[in-house]
């Protein structure tokens, strides 16, 4: 563990490295993140000039779902600075032969290939995350219990492991198809539902829905239990979200590390 932190420590200084020495690039990708984030701020805040809260009964008040909409901007950005960067050159290694280079390394092939990017300027979402959240908490009636606290950070990286789960899955089908820039589209997709709470999820369609994304794919977990140990008492019921997401993001990376293994096994090299 100690070795693999410090291989890590090593990759983030290189990118930061590379990421200064064209620090107009590295601004200009932060000033286009925050003003995606701003617009759907903006969105949310007209949205609640003509409702109380996102469906009815659900509790999702404006304070509680900000909340929300800040754990979901942290998840994601962790996500999308340590792992998308790496996971999208997948798909150039396989058809130039380059994977060859990092299959002989000593070094675990999928810590490699997930992690050997960052992209610093995707932090930029989760340091407004944080300071959003630390506003739509101070503002709810009644504060969280240091339970909560104390909980909340367990499930955000439980819904990091699951994003980080579904990504493998994802660039191992690289391995089989050769280029999959449209399953990359699909992640971006399929992670649109997980930022909106579960709730809304309700009816003919909706219910389906919500079953499928919660036990087969569990990508509403990733955002709503988090938000929900904050804005909802820990009593009774309320823990068994938290414990199926910790069995969920237990079980994904072993499926991602079966699933990942197993693509290598089928790996022929491109460059021979």
């Amino acid at each position: 563990m100690a070795r693999s932190l410090a291989i890590l420590g090593t990759f983030a200084r290189a990118c930061l490295v590379r990421d200064m020495t064209f620090r107009a690039n590295f601004l200009l990708e932060c000033l286009t993140s925050l003003g995606w984030m701003s617009m759907n701020l903006a969105f949310y805040l007209l949205v609640f000039t003509f409702t109380p809260e996102i469906g009815k009964g659900t509790g999702w008040t404006r304070e509680p779902f900000f909340a929300f909409v800040a754990t979901g901007l942290i998840v994601n950005s962790i996500v999308q600075a340590l792992f998308m960067p790496s996971a999208e050159e997948l798909t150039e290694l396989v058809r130039t032969g380059g994977l060859d280079a990092v299959l002989v390394k000593p070094l675990d092939a999928q810590f490699l290939l997930s992690m050997h990017r960052v992209d610093f300027s995707a932090l930029a979402n989760g340091i407004v995350g944080i300071v959003l959240l630390g506003w739509a908490v101070s503002r709810f009636e009644t504060p969280p219990p240091p339970l909560a606290w104390a909980v909340y950070p367990l499930v955000l990286l439980c819904g990091v492991a699951i994003l980080y789960a579904l990504v493998i899955m994802l660039a191992a089908a690289t391995i089989h198809m050769g280029r999959n820039q449209s399953l990359y589209d699909f992640w971006f997709y399929l992670t649109n539902v997980s930022r909106y709470p579960a709730e809304i999820y309700a009816g003919p369609w909706g219910g389906p829905l919500r079953a499928a994304c919660t036990f087969v794919v569990p990508i509403l977990l990733v955002v709503n239990v988090p938000a929900r140990v904050l804005a909802r008492p820990l009593e009774g019921e309320a823990w068994w979200p938290v414990f199926g997401s910790v069995v969920a993001a237990a079980a994904a990376l072993v499926a991602s590390r079966v699933v990942f293994q197993r693509s290598l096994a089928r790996y022929r090299s491109a460059s021979s």
